[in-house]
């Protein structure tokens, strides 16, 4: 049971995406206060253990809760073996490379994140949004505002660590919190989550009210 009088949870996005996905996150508890963290551009070639190092550096409390969404749960991850961790948190995302779907570990292992023209990534979202295509997380219109991360430097960091990640240990209390609908990391590959019905790969943004009402009675459990 937390019983500090004020506990610091810092959040995470996912790759490519800014901050904003949490901007309907309130918790409306004055025990908790909330900080969104943001990506740093990493340095070339750098692990994903020496980026967190220095993304460490942004959480200025101790004994923070750390909430990570999708790549952004991998990273809280890698923080909690740097940091005094008070309760872990991810969504939409995986705890072990064991999780991961086969069409990671093809492109892993073909190295096919090489083939990927990151450089047009930002050009892609603007071109879609002319032609009003609405698939890209759900609505091309929540690309736009949320994937804000397009520097081709970054993306191809990001795609190579997520895709080399490896980790065999599990941090026992995490609580993972996954959609059963999600299609970038299928729930048939996930143990020992919350399932939430219907929940999307993008639900930390469609599905915020859920998160608002249970995130505090998930940590004080």
């Amino acid at each position: 049971m937390i019983t500090d009088k004020e506990n610091h949870i810092y959040m995470m996005p996912g790759l490519a995406a800014s901050s904003l996905v949490f901007e309907n996150i309130n918790l409306k508890n004055s025990k908790y206060q909330l900080h969104r963290l943001d990506w740093i551009q990493p340095k070339k070639n750098e692990s994903i253990n020496s980026y967190c190092k220095r993304l460490s550096k942004k959480i200025k409390h101790k004994k923070p809760i750390l909430l990570g969404v999708s790549f952004g749960g991998i990273i809280v991850q890698e923080l909690d073996k740097i940091l005094n961790v008070k309760k872990l948190i991810i969504v939409s995302s995986v705890k072990t490379h064991h999780e991961y779907p086969v069409v990671f570990k093809i492109a892993r292992d073909y190295q096919l994140n090489n083939a990927l023209p990151f450089g047009m990534f930002d050009n892609f979202v603007k071109f879609s949004l002319k032609l009003n295509i609405n698939k890209l997380y759900k609505r091309i219109d929540l690309a736009e505002r949320y994937l804000t991360e397009r520097d081709e430097r970054y993306l191809e960091w990001a795609v190579w660590s997520l895709l080399n990640w490896k980790q065999g240990e599990i941090r026992e209390d995490i609580i993972h919190i996954h959609g059963d609908k999600d299609k970038v990391f299928p729930i048939n590959n996930i143990s020992n989550c919350i399932k939430i019905k219907g929940g999307k790969h993008e639900m930390i943004i469609l599905r915020a009210k859920w998160f608002n009402e249970n995130l505090v009675s998930l940590i004080e459990e």
